[in-house]
């Protein structure tokens, strides 16, 4: 036995100079084609082969006779590379083939059955959702909480139970009944769009996506939404929510929002043929309950077992946003005037850009300037004695925050408007019938800031 493991030895041996005896000659020939053939992107020679990991083809001329292509593929060796970088790399969906998530549907579904949301505009189980509820929760859920929606959309079915009803109502009316829920061009469009529905589509909704985003108001997403939820087609609305679930199930950490896009494409990849609006919603609830921003609950998760981000650990980093420039600040001044009577001096905005046509406060210009700001009281609506009511009125918008200064006067029945006022937008209504105005929020806290300071 001794004496075959040493002739088994040996033959070892052997091989391994028979080997390294190869490795020198293909080393010796690989120098001599660089010696005689330079190139200005010249690769170095490394112990398991060059460094250019670009496949090539070379025609080897044989002594047997004849040219035999030998396709000499660095692959293996740049493979090999690849993966020892990539445990390294940052998990994406840029480089690598989708996985197929076949069974992520089915499971999602199967647990919206039991524990979806009970919501006041989502059609019972067996029951046709209603689209003119779907579009009009669509629609006030744009950049707004649930819990906030809410009332608004019992208060709106209940004034105008039918589109019918919503496009016959007045424009003040419907201005009267957003105040408060913010981006207030959503209302104008709502108006438009009921009217457009009642005249042109004789009250009927169009069915499909490509349809209903021509109409005021409704976008890429609205019309997703609304095509999967009420009609059941086959489209992928993707919200906040939906992004975030998505952005774990694949373990994607490009930051938002130049992922979208691809958060977008592997949604769609997600989404089944039959109950797509059902799955939206799955999606939509799994993300506000389940798969939330913070401290997700994995454990509780349905579709945790295909989820990439969970299994490497990365779930609450995801999904990665850009940084946000700092929103800069606008000054102004409010001028409110209260009459001995009890009425307060209202205006109406100029149709169009922000709060267009809601009611307000009389106001100045607002700036970025603060010195042109705080020269702004000379521009009141009326003329008299206004003082100012101490401390800030602080609001902050989607794209800036507002700091305004207001003064107040106890004007006459017959006090006289100024140029700056605007005359005919103007109105006087007693205070104890505000809350029944347009007011938006920011003029709402001008109000209870002059009257309690």
């Amino acid at each position: 036995m001794a004496k075959g493991g040493k002739a088994v030895q040996s033959d070892i041996d052997e091989k391994i100079r028979d080997e390294k005896s190869r490795d020198e000659k293909v080393k010796a020939k690989l120098k001599t084609k660089r010696a005689a053939k330079p190139s200005s992107k010249r690769s170095s020679t490394k112990k398991s082969g060059v460094k250019n990991s670009s496949v090539k083809t070379k025609t080897v001329k044989k002594k047997s006779g004849g040219n035999k292509t030998a396709t000499k593929t660095k692959q293996s060796l740049s493979s090999r590379k690849t993966n020892k970088k990539s445990q390294h790399k940052k998990p994406d969906t840029k480089s690598k083939t989708i996985k197929s998530k076949p069974q992520l549907a089915s499971k999602l579904l199967k647990w919206y059955d039991k524990e979806q949301r009970d919501l006041p505009w989502r059609a019972k189980p067996g029951i046709v959702p209603n689209p003119y509820h779907v579009w009009l929760s669509e629609i006030m859920l744009q950049q707004t909480v649930v819990k906030t929606v809410i009332p608004y959309f019992n208060k709106f079915t209940s004034l105008w139970p039918e589109i019918s009803d919503l496009a016959n109502a007045s424009g003040e009316d419907v201005r009267r009944a957003w105040a408060g829920l913010g981006y207030y061009t959503r209302a104008e469009n709502l108006h438009k769009c009921a009217k457009l529905i009642c005249e042109e589509y004789e009250g009927q909704f169009p069915i499909f996506a490509e349809e209903l985003e021509t109409l005021p108001g409704i976008g890429p997403y609205t019309a997703a939404a609304i095509a999967a939820i009420a009609f059941d087609e086959t489209a992928t609305p993707v919200d906040g929510n939906i992004e975030r679930v998505v952005a774990r199930q694949f373990a994607v950490d490009d930051p938002l929002p130049g992922v979208k896009p691809k958060l977008k494409q592997l949604a769609t990849t997600l989404t089944p043929p039959r109950r797509a609006g059902d799955f939206a919603q799955a999606q939509m609830d799994l993300g506000a309950t389940i798969c939330t921003p913070k401290n997700p609950s994995c454990l509780l998760c349905p579709i945790s077992s295909s989820c990439e981000g969970y299994h490497l650990g990365i779930e609450s980093t995801l999904p990665k946003r850009a940084s946000k420039k700092p929103k800069p600040t606008r000054y102004g001044s409010a001028f409110f005037a209260l009459r001995e009577d009890g009425a307060v001096l209202l205006r109406q905005r100029p149709p169009g850009g922000l709060l267009g046509n809601m009611q307000e406060i009389p106001t100045s210009e607002w700036t970025e300037n603060k010195e042109q700001a705080e020269n702004m009281l000379k521009s009141p609506p009326l003329k008299g004695e206004w003082w100012p009511v101490p401390g800030i009125v602080k609001h902050t918008f989607t794209h800036f925050h507002l700091e305004l200064k207001v003064y107040r006067i106890i004007p006459g029945e017959d006090a006289e408007y100024t140029l700056f006022a605007d005359a005919e937008r103007c109105k006087w209504v007693n205070r104890d019938k505000l809350a029944d105005e347009a007011l938006p929020s920011v003029m709402r806290k001008i109000v209870q800031h002059a009257l309690n300071s």
